[in-house]
Order: structure tokens, then C-alpha cells, then sequence
């Protein structure tokens, strides 16, 4: 639950049945104390069935607005890259991941200062810039506005280029309901411990619901979103083109004739984006493949996972709040559904360099608006550090790392350096039954 697992990086030779045992072991520091009381696991399963959070009405009726596909009349564009938010978040149901990529980009100046690019569009006449996404497509040129131009073309000087891929949201809302405090402990047990080398950084960035403080950041590639409802509006602005009144000012106004916010309150008061937040905060978590899980091999290869310090920054188990327990001054309160919950993402939630950066700074303009740009210089360090991907419904997935561009597990973490070059160098020297086994264990996630 606080607890994390020891990190052992000397290797032994094993057998194809019995568990990869290091040489010595050593009880690892003292994590932080769990709670005296049980929490249960958190529910799991890919049946689309909400966690209890809702309805199984109010469930679905939030999934037909992440499913809905925006037409230009209701503020889809100017920029954008899909026209739903399934289009990026479907496999193997609606909210999971999908082999879908977005391009970031940027540039250093002779300082050596991240620079977000500058983009011209509508012929040279607009610049857009405080961003790093260049969004695939735009509403124009087309039929309705056959004389514009909005279609973004990366320029030369944007040297620094990367992909992000989709990700899945699922279980997303145990996430959120995760203390700060939590993943703040996880940070100092890493970072006090040198002979790691692991020290995972914390992202302290705005909640757009309540914009008092900073919160800790833990969805997104770069950890940028702390609440699923910023995270929801940032989305729908940027991937989609349209404003709510979270994000109220659209990316470009040219050929934009749908006056802001495109994202308006029905009659019960709640926008779209609140739909999107409340249907992501009520989908399970993503299972293990039950029969692969119970095998000697998946069990072996857990103990390897752990062995090898794999489990540092893939932290097997965290728990969630209280329910209750008010997040973002009391905007949103843990429900009794998720309150209490054990999960198993394998994840730290933090920003690590791992040798597989993207040299992509975060920019507060894009996706929490231009009234925290003061803020902006607090993430100069995140250009070469990357969240820590949550290793639950792995399997599902047949792209891998931040940029799509691995294909097998080996590939992914071969690609492993930096923080993680030492567990993934205990991973080269296991004995090919061991590595077999842990291999296992990641495909039964």
C-alpha cells in the first residue's frame, strides 16, 4: 500500500520453475506506514460496467458524450486532432489506450533555453505559439470556409521533435483520489536513498477548479494534470478544438464562428467536460489476465520484477483517500467507492529520467492557460523526464514507451537508461529462465 519493495540489483542463476533469488538481500528503508486498517482492492474488470462511483444510466450516457463524435457547429476546431474522445482512448473498450500519436515540438536558443515553436497559419498572418502540440488537422480549408488556412506545418527551426502515444484512462479515478502526500513520501524514500539512483520528481501544477495552489501532478505524459476535470478541458481544447468554461479562449481564432465557451451547461448545470471527468472516474481498473497471473511463472517473474528494482518506480500497490476526503479545496470529495482502495497501476506517478525523454519542456500556456505562466519556468527540468508508465492493463497494448516506437517488452526495455539503468542492466544479466519470467509477469498485467 506505502509500502514500496526492495531494490536488489545483484543476480543469480535460476531454474525455469523456481524464482530468480539474488545473491544477498538487504531489508530495504523504511517506506511510509500503511493505515492499521484494510483497504479492499479496487474493482477491476474490462466490462464496461461503472465502479459504483454512478449508475449503470448515468454510466452510459456519460460514455455516449466521451463517444460522441464533434461536428465544426458545435466548436470542433479550428485545431484538432480527433473529432471524440474515443477516437484516441478505445482498446479494449471505451477509455482505454489506442495506437494513436500526437507530435510535440520545440527548439533551444542559443542560451540553451527550451522554446515553444512558432507555428504560422492562414498564410503567415497568425502565429500560434505557448504550446508544443501541432495538432494534425483543422476545419479549414474545407467547404465551410474554403478561402482559410489553419492547417499547422511543423517549420524547420522546431528541431526538437517526439511523439506521444495515447493512453488509457481507466481506473483513472482511484488515481486522482491517490493523496499527495502519498506520492510526495514515494519521492523522498527514492531520492534519500542515493545508492538507487532513482529520485523520482514531483510536478506541482495548477488544478484548473481551484487555481489557489499547485497540486501533485499525475496524469499525462509529463504528470501535467492533478484532477481529471483540468485534465478533461485541457484535452477537449487541444485534441479536439473546443472551449469550455474551463479553457475558455480557443488556440486560434481563424475560422472559428462559434462563440466561446463552445462547451455550454445543460439543463442540469453540467458541460461536457464534466460528462468526460465523471465517466472517467467511474470506470474499473484494468484487470490481470486471471489464468496467466496464477502460473509459477508469472509468480516467479514477479518476485524477479521486484528483485531487480523494476518495482522502484513501478510501484506495485498504492492506496486511495478516505472517502470523503475533500481534494482541490473541497471541489471534488472522494467518493465511497473509490475512498479506501487499494490499486495495483505500477506506477510512482513521478518524473523520471530514464533515457527516454523527449526533450519536450511542459507548457503551462497549453494546458492550463495563460493566467500560470508565471509557473512556466518551475518545469524547465522537464524536458528530458517522463512519468512513469502505469504497467496495469499492459497487456493490452501493442505499442510501447512515450513515442509508440517499441514493439516488444525486450525492445521497451532495452530502451531503459539513466534512473533505470541499473535494473534494466540486472535484467541483462539475469539467466534466460529468469528473464523468461519476468517477461511472463509483464504480459499477465
Amino acid at each position: 500500500m506505502w509500502r514500496l519493495l526492495s531494490c536488489v540489483l545483484a543476480c543469480t542463476a535460476c531454474t525455469a520453475t523456481a524464482p530468480y533469488t539474488p545473491a544477498s538481500t538487504r531489508a530495504p528503508p523504511r517506506a511510509p506506514a500503511p493505515p492499521a486498517a484494510g483497504s479492499p482492492d479496487a474493482l477491476a474488470a474490462f466490462d464496461g460496467l461503472p465502479n459504483g462511483m454512478v449508475d449503470l444510466a448515468t454510466h452510459r450516457a456519460d460514455q455516449a458524450a466521451f463517444d460522441s463524435q464533434e461536428e465544426i457547429s458545435e466548436g470542433l476546431g479550428p485545431l484538432y486532432n480527433a473529432h471524440a474522445c474515443r477516437d484516441c482512448h478505445e482498446n479494449p473498450i471505451a477509455g482505454g489506450g489506442s495506437q494513436v500519436t500526437e507530435l510535440r515540438a520545440g527548439h533551444r536558443d542559443e542560451q540553451g533555453a527550451f522554446v515553444f515553436p512558432q507555428v504560422r497559419i492562414g498564410g503567415g498572418s497568425v502565429v500560434v505559439t505557448g504550446r508544443t502540440l501541432i495538432n494534425d488537422k483543422a476545419i479549414c480549408p474545407g467547404a465551410e470556409f474554403p478561402d482559410g488556412d489553419a492547417q499547422q506545418h511543423l517549420p524547420e527551426t522546431e528541431n526538437i521533435r517526439a511523439l506521444r502515444l495515447s493512453i488509457s484512462v481507466l481506473g483513472d479515478g482511484y488515481v486522482e483520489a491517490v493523496p499527495d502526500e502519498l506520492l510526495q513520501a514515494i519521492s523522498r524514500w527514492q531520492c534519500g536513498q542515493p545508492e538507487l539512483g532513482v529520485c523520482g520528481t514531483v510536478m506541482l501544477v495548477p488544478v484548473l477548479e481551484s487555481p489557489s495552489r499547485a497540486w501533485v501532478g499525475r496524469f499525462g505524459w509529463k504528470s501535467e494534470h492533478a484532477s481529471l476535470l483540468s485534465f478533461s478541458a485541457d484535452a477537449y481544447l487541444n485534441e479536439m478544438g473546443v472551449t469550455s468554461p474551463l479553457r475558455p479562449k480557443d488556440v486560434t481564432s481563424l475560422c472559428d464562428t462559434v462563440p466561446d465557451p463552445e462547451d455550454r451547461p445543460d439543463e442540469t448545470g453540467a458541460t461536457d467536460v464534466d460528462r468526460f471527468a465523471r465517466f472517467i472516474r467511474a470506470t474499473k481498473a484494468p484487470p490481470r489476465d486471471a489464468r496467466l497471473a496464477a502460473t509459477a511463472e508469472a509468480r516467479n517473474g514477479s518476485t524477479v520484477f521486484e528483485s531487480i528494482g523494476c518495482a522502484v518506480c513501478h510501484a506495485p500497490t498504492l492506496t486511495t483517500a478516505p472517502p470523503g476526503t475533500p481534494l482541490f479545496d473541497g471541489a471534488y470529495r472522494v467518493p465511497q467507492a473509490l475512498g479506501s482502495r487499494t490499486i495495483h497501476p505500477y506506477s510512482d506517478y513521478l518524473m523520471h529520467d530514464v533515457g527516454t525523454g523527449d526533450g519536450i519542456v511542459l507548457a503551462v500556456p497549453e494546458h492550463h492557460g495563460p493566467q500560470f505562466m508565471a509557473m512556466q519556468a518551475s518545469f524547465a527540468e522537464s524536458a528530458n523526464r517522463i512519468r512513469t508508465a502505469p504497467l496495469w492493463g499492459l497487456r493490452t497494448r501493442s505499442r510501447l514507451m512515450h513515442d509508440g516506437l517499441s514493439f516488444t517488452l525486450r525492445e521497451a526495455i532495452s530502451r531503459h537508461q539513466g534512473e533505470a539503468r541499473a535494473a534494466r542492466a540486472a535484467f541483462d544479466g539475469l539467466p534466460p529462465a529468469s528473464q523468461e519470467q519476468l517477461l511472463t509477469f509483464l504480459r499477465s498485467l
